[in-house]
């Protein structure tokens, strides 16, 4: 591609017509994240098993993601996100039949970790955000953050029509059901994105976005070289967090009397809300920068979590559900945001997988962490304080990355 057409293609008519079809894969693609949610009082009862080991299938799912999209990153910044997509479609397709024909609980598991999480769902989230900030340049924030709104609008969307499914038909045939109609909707969208990025002549080898450039933040060569770790580490910590109530919401509320269907309600709340937080941030982060909004929308989150503390009624949690969805939506997509400012595109795929796979290891880690905490107290108070703790830690580390781009004179655009 010319560097005229090229010219014409970033952030023209084209790139956004490609944004609504990375969404909706996005948006399908997540149910990997949110059956298994939902269905784990199902789980629970299904396998005569405890709160912790119910959500080991979440945990196994995440690292399965979490690992198969750096996998997933790598072959798109190679071919393109079209192989990755169908693969993922024949891989969703064959784990939810699997799934629903398990057994015992390792069944399950497996089903879940290498077919549903590692060579499905993971095609469908990091690499998806990577490519499409290879379309944008001025508009790159709001870009990523309606991608990665996907996962938040796949769980706005799908838990209360797999509530539904279980209820109805039960968990088994639900997954079938599941499997079919991500291999009928995942297969066409792949091939309408069968066109490769555009070269972008305006790239530098390290490209800040605008906003990071024209508040003289843009990333310093030395210190890029230590902000791989670093992001990975903070992400880590904030999805740790988020995933307390994300994970433990259902559960929860059917501790609590309210029934399993609130509790999915609830959720689905949250990460409805949590789009509009996504979208509002990603404008935010076209003014300040990847940086900013990761400190605002993680501080945030780490106040709404402490809503949890003192709030157990009905009502109540619909309202701190609906806070936590507002203030946590901008927190994952600032880290892709962060990525662009410090590496050059041709690395985009792989290094914005490998921290979100962070973000992922840390959503596993933090649901199970969760559950774990349950069975040793008996209730959510402890786990809650854990994650404002973790909460703690991201907010430390963004704080450091900020205060080291301020030490070190920017390099220009």
């Amino acid at each position: 591609m010319s560097a005229e057409t090229a010219e014409e293609v970033i952030d023209g008519a084209s790139a956004w017509r490609r944004l609504c079809l990375t969404l909706a894969v996005s948006t399908i693609g997540g149910i990997g994240f949110w059956s298994v949610v939902v269905a784990l009082p199902a789980i629970e009862a299904e396998f005569a098993i405890d709160r912790g080991s119910a959500s080991l299938p979440y945990f196994a799912t995440m690292v399965g993601f979490s690992c198969g999209g750096v996998l997933m990153g790598r072959l798109v910044d190679r071919f393109g996100v079209m192989p990755p997509i169908l693969l993922a479609a024949v891989m969703l397709f064959l784990g939810y039949t699997a799934a629903a024909a398990s057994r015992e609980l390792w069944q399950f598991l497996a089903a879940q970790t290498m077919l549903i999480g590692f060579l499905g769902s993971s095609a469908t989230f990091g690499p998806m955000v990577a490519d499409i900030s290879l379309w944008f340049r001025r508009r790159r924030g709001i870009a990523v953050a309606i991608v990665a709104s996907g996962s938040y609008l796949s769980g706005t969307i799908w838990p209360p029509i797999v509530q539904y499914g279980i209820d109805t038909v039960g968990w088994r045939q639900t997954h079938v059901i599941i499997a079919f109609v991500c291999v009928a909707t995942l297969v066409p969208l792949a091939l309408m994105l069968r066109r490769r990025p555009p070269i972008d002549p305006h790239a530098a080898p390290i490209a800040p976005t605008t906003a990071a450039a024209s508040a003289g933040l843009a990333a310093p060569v030395s210190q890029a070289r230590s902000v791989q770790p670093l992001l990975m580490l903070a992400g880590i910590g904030c999805c740790i967090a988020m995933a307390t109530p994300q994970v433990h919401i259902v559960a929860y509320c059917g501790d609590l009397g309210f029934g399993a269907q609130r509790g999915a309600e609830m959720l689905s709340l949250m990460l409805g809300l949590g789009v509009v937080s996504r979208l509002s941030f990603g404008l935010i982060a076209d003014k300040v920068g990847g940086l900013g909004t990761l400190i605002c929308s993680s501080m945030l989150q780490m106040i709404a979590l402490f809503f949890y503390l003192p709030f157990d009624g009905l009502m109540s949690l619909f309202i701190v559900s609906g806070l936590f969805g507002l203030a946590q939506g901008g927190i994952v997509p600032s880290y892709a945001l962060v990525v662009r400012d410090y590496y050059p595109a041709n690395q985009a795929a792989t290094r914005i997988s490998l921290v979100l796979m962070s973000t992922v290891m840390g959503m596993a880690i933090g649901g199970w962490m969760a559950g774990e905490i349950y069975d040793y107290t008996g209730s959510y108070q402890t786990a809650f304080v854990n994650g404002i703790a973790w909460n703690a830690l991201n907010l430390a580390i963004a704080f450091w990355l900020l205060m080291g781009r301020r030490r070190t004179p920017a390099i220009a655009a």
